[in-house]
């Protein structure tokens, strides 16, 4: 992936809990990647609040010490379904894959997430429910918050993996300091 972003006018529309050994996506993307962990709002840092609009997070970088834990405040602001995804430029391609069959399966319609479909197997036990720690899943107006322990320094990304958002620049750099 490059680091030159560009807009396009897109479709509406986690990283596999398999990379971080928990949650409800089948997959495995990532493998050993090294991106954080799970962390405790109370180890927190400090706090901070994403807003996603509908090609765009604010802010575009977030700085981070390895070893912080992190409280992400994660506002939708636009129009259409967004997520906040924290991983690799690799996990995001993957998870990408996912999401564009949660699209066909009409749980992501536009603005709108049908839940119930959810919540439906989608074969091998496994459903499109969105539980990973790493990252939410909002329709216009919702919040929620994604508390992260960061690893060591690594190349890490936050991003929203709704088919076409990624590629018309919905995706944030995390630097290390």
């Amino acid at each position: 992936m490059t680091s030159s972003k560009f807009v396009v006018a897109v479709l509406a529309m986690s990283i596999s809990a398999a990379a971080l050994g928990a949650g409800a996506h089948d997959g495995g993307h990532g493998h050993g990647a090294k991106i954080g962990e799970p962390g405790k709002a109370s180890d927190a840092s400090r706090s901070i609040t994403v807003k996603m609009y509908d090609n765009y997070y604010e802010p575009e970088t977030i700085n981070v010490k390895p070893g912080e834990t992190v409280r992400f405040v994660v506002e939708n602001k636009g129009n259409l379904v967004h997520e906040f995804n924290i991983g690799t430029p690799d996990m995001h391609e993957s998870h990408q894959e996912e999401m564009m069959m949660m699209v066909k399966h009409g749980i992501i319609q536009g603005g709108k997430l049908n839940h119930d479909m959810m919540e439906m197997d989608m074969g091998d036990g496994q459903s499109m429910k969105h539980d990973d720690p790493n990252s939410v899943l909002l329709e216009p107006g919702d919040s929620q918050e994604v508390v992260w322990t960061f690893s060591e320094e690594s190349n890490i990304e936050f991003a929203c993996n709704v088919p076409g958002h990624y590629q018309s620049g919905m995706y944030g750099e995390i630097g290390f300091n």
